[in-house]
């Protein structure tokens, strides 16, 4: 019997999607919930699992192919699993029992080589004799133990390849190689350009003395962790809560166009922007206004760890009043952040630098962080986004203002 294998349901914000990687040939065996295709849409890659057990049948999508909702992908034989690993299995069992028996076939091989052999778990049988008439000498079985002993560290490097983000040229080739751009890749791409081509945006900065923050995480970090079953504590919480006092008392920059209304959010979904292999993911953090900061470090260590894995939903990616970048942990100094469509501002963090200050008529060291605050000038005045990101800045220099809310 032939079981369907369809697309998932997507929301109403995704139109569609494009078959990534079949991991499944047609005639390979496949269980109960083994991962068949992915499927690549504007948003996340989603996994299509197997609802029965038996034999991948035909293939009605290939890779690259767009799929609708609920489309047919391929199928799967019911049933016909169960006969194919049976089959397998009693040649390989024949293979396996073969080198045990000791008859005319097994090796000649000297008393060391066969004393080594067994003490390194060598198979006899399968190291080629180099002695006469074939004879396995010790040498034979040392050189055997290296080559078993280097294949485990060559395996990492042949598994890590395909992570590789581009490809790597030798020094002088003049190749080229073209890919077809991911859909995750070509929507960024489309939604950054038409923000510029629709938006009246601007950039404000400033900058905020980290010191406070930095002594209260230094001090609290291990203790925090501990409390908090193994949360750690980071600069993102912090900037989180600060965000989201802030966008309490200037609600034009929680807000969004649609048409001609302005829409203003009552609650504060804060993205947060995460890098993974297939680029930059901002999933969001659901009414952050009321998350406390271990909330806020566990939510964002669960999207990072989702982000990696590629196992973010898509209600996890949807949605958003305010979005929160933190280009420091690449090293950026300074950066134009670019706001995410139909959100109204986006806040840019930056590297954390010691340079020297003027504190009350003295030069001193102090640790410092330049923000970027770019916002969608039609709906947030200059005036609204310099204050904003000013009460961020006081917040973050007196971190005791975020607990006793002045």
């Amino acid at each position: 019997m032939a079981i369907e294998i369809k697309a998932p349901t997507f929301p109403e914000s995704v139109a569609d999607g494009t078959v990534a990687t079949w991991h499944k040939k047609p005639g390979d065996a496949v269980k109960r919930d083994d991962l068949i295709v992915d499927i690549e849409t504007d948003k996340v890659v989603l996994e299509v699992l197997a609802t029965a057990d038996g034999v991948l049948g035909a293939i009605v999508k290939n890779e690259g192919d767009v799929v609708l909702s609920d489309e047919v992908l391929g199928s799967i034989e019911a049933g016909g699993a169960a006969a194919a690993p049976a089959a397998a299995a009693a040649p390989a069992a024949a293979q396996a029992a073969a080198p045990a028996a000791e008859g005319e076939d097994d090796p000649v091989a000297a008393p060391a080589a066969r004393k080594l052999a067994e003490e390194n778990g060598i198979n006899i049988a399968s190291v080629a004799g180099t002695g006469k008439g074939g004879r396995v000498t010790k040498e034979d079985v040392v050189a055997a133990v290296a080559a078993k002993k280097a294949a485990p560290a060559a395996a990492p490097a042949k598994a890590a390849a395909p992570a590789a983000a581009a490809p790597v040229f030798a020094a002088g080739d003049r190749i080229e190689k073209r890919v077809p751009m991911t859909r995750v890749r070509a929507t960024v791409a489309k939604r950054l350009v038409e923000a510029q081509s629709n938006m009246a945006m601007l950039t404000t900065f400033n900058e905020v003395d980290m010191t406070e923050v930095m002594a209260l995480r230094s001090k609290y970090k291990d203790l925090f962790e501990k409390s908090h079953n193994g949360v750690r504590l980071g600069f993102m919480s912090f900037f989180v809560k600060a965000a989201t006092e802030a966008l309490k008392r200037y609600p034009a920059v929680n807000a969004s166009i649609d048409g001609a209304d302005i829409v203003y959010h009552g609650y504060a979904d804060v993205g947060v922007a995460v890098s993974s292999d297939r680029g930059l993911v901002v999933p969001v953090l659901r009414n952050a206004e009321l998350m406390s900061l271990a909330e806020i470090e566990g939510g964002i260590a669960t999207f990072g760890k989702k982000a990696r894995d590629g196992k973010l939903s898509m209600d996890e990616m949807t949605g958003g009043t305010f979005t929160i970048t933190n280009g420091g942990t690449f090293g950026s100094m300074m950066s134009t952040p670019i706001v995410n469509p139909p959100q109204a501002a986006i806040l840019g963090m930056h590297n954390i630098l010691q340079r020297p200050m003027a504190i009350n008529g003295q030069v001193v060291i102090r640790p410092m962080m330049y923000l970027a605050l770019s916002y969608d000038h039609r709906l947030i005045d200059g005036k609204e986004a310099v204050t904003f990101l000013v009460t961020i800045k006081n917040l973050l220099e007196d971190p005791a203002r975020l607990l006793l809310d002045i």
